[in-house]
């Protein structure tokens, strides 16, 4: 499989078509059994295909995903394609305009190839818990992809798209990441607009990027950062070149290690894994320094507070008025 900046020097270079990249992909997704979709989107994808051939053909630049198949969780609102938030109360829901993020991959080039599954309106952390079923994990369909992000995850990880974007309140971009062997990004908050995102905690709330390397990773996180005047919280701060430092080695670099993320439960699969990472990293000359990080006690606590008060108020405008539909008692 072909990063992303292979296949978009092979597209810019008519090597190969768009056209051809997301006929593949959309065959791929049609013939998934993954449930990593709710809405794929064969016929726009193809639409913005052609869009990018017929201009790389008449010698007009192009942006930097051009051609690149991108999926986006459904809980990003995407411009007159179903945006559901994995729940039934918003199934036939088309939004009038899309979320910064998606403005922001399509100004690039990435084309979109559908809207992926998850946890109804982001509230889960296994994936089995969308008003349209559970996704299914690549690795072995007898376990659970992680969450909210679930179908995002699957669909990076069973190369049914290129990339993904999905988001996370307390671990459902990294979580998922983690248990289906891709590359998963929380940035800081702030960072990238929630504008166009269904919010479930306002205060915690961040779309991230999945890819199935870092350099993939960081490429869509360099398309979709910066501040956006309609976003309040986004940050003014200039945004990096997050792509430059990654040819380097990280001999000399102090690297820390939280000695509580090695607490009482900790799993001893996952505890060898982290220290062969650990051993990894030193063999590369870089210094591992513990640290300690003592208000992660309170971490879990203060999540339970913020989180669920937040949920309330924002999750209050699904009441059958405003959005979604009604029920009476006899349903």
């Amino acid at each position: 499989m072909l990063g992303i900046q292979q296949l978009t020097e092979k597209i810019k270079a008519r090597e190969l078509s768009a056209v051809e990249v997301v006929e593949k992909f959309n065959k791929t997704i049609a013939a998934s059994k993954l449930n990593s979709f709710i809405t794929p989107t064969p016929q726009q994808a193809l639409a913005q295909a052609r869009q990018i051939d017929e201009a790389i053909t008449k010698g007009e630049k192009v942006g930097s995903l051009a051609g690149v198949p991108v999926a986006i969780k459904d809980v990003i609102v995407t411009k007159g394609i179903r945006s559901t938030g994995g729940s039934k109360i918003l199934d036939n829901y088309l939004p009038p305009y899309d979320a910064t993020v998606v403005e922001r991959l399509k100004q690039a080039g990435a084309i979109i190839v559908g809207k992926t599954n998850c946890d109804e309106f982001a509230m889960g952390s296994s994936g089995e818990n969308s008003g349209y079923g559970p996704s299914n994990n690549p690795w072995d369909k007898t376990k659970v992809t992680g969450g909210s992000s679930s179908g995002s995850t699957a669909a990076v990880a069973a190369v049914e798209c290129v990339a993904a974007l999905g988001s996370e309140t307390g671990g459902s971009v990294r979580q998922p990441a983690s248990f289906c062997g891709v590359v998963g990004l929380k940035p800081t908050y702030g960072r990238v607009s929630r504008h166009g995102l269904m919010a479930m905690t306002s205060s915690l709330d961040q779309v991230g990027p999945l890819a199935r390397t870092v350099t993939d990773t960081a490429r869509i996180l360099q398309v979709i950062a910066g501040q956006d005047e309609r976003d309040a919280t986004s940050s003014r701060q200039s945004v990096p070149d997050y792509l430059a430092n990654l040819p380097k080695d990280i001999k000399g670099m102090r690297i820390g290690v939280a000695a509580e993320f090695f607490a009482d439960g900790l799993q001893a699969e996952v505890k060898e894994l982290v220290e062969k990472a650990i051993a990894k990293i030193k063999s590369l000359a870089a210094t591992i320094v513990e640290v300690s990080l003592p208000s992660l006690e309170y971490a879990l606590a203060a999540y339970y507070v913020i989180c669920p008060s937040e949920v309330s108020a924002n999750l209050a405008r699904y009441d059958g008025i405003r959005y979604g539909w009604r029920a009476g008692v006899e349903s």
